[in-house]
């Protein structure tokens, strides 16, 4: 019986595609080679033009045709330097585009035999690369929430009482049939809020909260020296009401959902100093859902980008 595919064809990238595509580390490394200096022109230092370079035998490098200096094409990727086979971080890269809710260093360390400590530090340098600080949300409607993660809230539940340090406070922009931007914050207060709708949402646009009071100054923004005329709508999540018409913001709390069952299943816990990195692996992912499993190249695309 033929298995019916919910993913379109031109959008499938399965494990025999990656393993025809990626059979061993020289194909990877003549990717690399290929993003990043196609047809093997590049410049030279020495000679102080571009010049074709060939693949030096038994090293990881290409030297210039006419005076034999060498580059390599993983330097300045999160690859330099790393001992780790280049096929193996390839791997490490399409299991998490391959994933929903992400797949731990535990997993990786199984499926490929490398240590944990290096399967941590590879995830570690792939989230690194997977941030998107200056994207801009066209709108024209935005939902704008605040949750928190880690911990457990003292004398109860709710919001964290001042001082508490044991939750973090994150706030999460998504754009109703779009993107999604998610910043962990110092404080859930006006500066920090409005601070991070003004550098992400389009000036214009609908936005959807709950009551909280810090979102009651949204429609008196300005940005680049004029108002953003943002017109603000909330709802009443106090008083049991979720949805009133257009007027809701269902879409960024599935988001919180995905990312929250991702994390607690996955990775069970995720320390504050990482836990914006692991954010953006969540958003990078969410923001491409449409790409099927393209996602693997978006990120090997990211990694070009990337270099230095």
């Amino acid at each position: 019986m033929k298995v019916k595919q919910h993913i379109p064809k031109h959008l499938r990238f399965t494990l025999q595609h990656f393993n025809e595509r990626f059979p061993d580390d020289e194909s990877c490394l003549e990717y690399l080679k290929e993003k990043r200096w196609p047809g093997g022109m590049a410049w030279c230092t020495r000679c102080g033009k571009d010049r074709k370079h060939h693949r030096v035998t038994g090293r990881p490098a290409y030297a210039c045709d006419y005076c034999a200096k060498m580059i390599s094409p993983m330097a300045g990727t999160i690859f330099e330097k790393s001992s780790t086979a280049l096929r193996t971080w390839f791997y490490a890269m399409y299991l998490m585009g391959s994933t929903r809710c992400g797949i731990s260093a535990k997993q990786i360390q199984r499926e490929t035999g490398v240590t944990y400590k290096t399967a941590w530090r590879m995830f570690k340098q792939i989230r690194s690369i997977l941030s998107d600080d200056e994207m801009q949300l066209e709108g024209p409607t935005v939902e704008v929430d605040e949750t928190y993660y880690g911990g457990k809230r003292k004398y109860g539940t709710g919001r964290p009482m001042r001082g508490d340090k044991t939750k973090i406070p994150v706030i999460g922009i998504a754009q109703r049939g779009g993107k999604v931007v998610a910043k962990a914050i110092p404080a859930v207060d006006k500066p920090n809020l409005l601070g991070t709708i003004i550098k992400h949402v389009t000036p214009g646009s609908v936005i959807y909260t709950d009551e909280y009071p810090a979102y009651e100054g949204i429609k008196y923004l300005w940005k680049d020296g004029e108002p953003a005329n943002y017109r603000h709508f909330q709802i009443r999540h106090k008083d049991h009401v979720y949805v009133r018409g257009h007027i809701h913001t269902n879409t960024v709390e599935g988001f919180w959902s995905l990312v929250k069952r991702g994390i607690g299943g996955v990775y069970h816990s995720v320390s504050p100093e990482y836990l914006q990195t692991y954010l953006d692996e969540y958003t990078f992912r969410f923001n491409r859902r449409h790409e099927g499993n393209q996602q693997f190249n978006a990120i090997l695309e990211r990694v070009c980008e990337r270099a230095s």
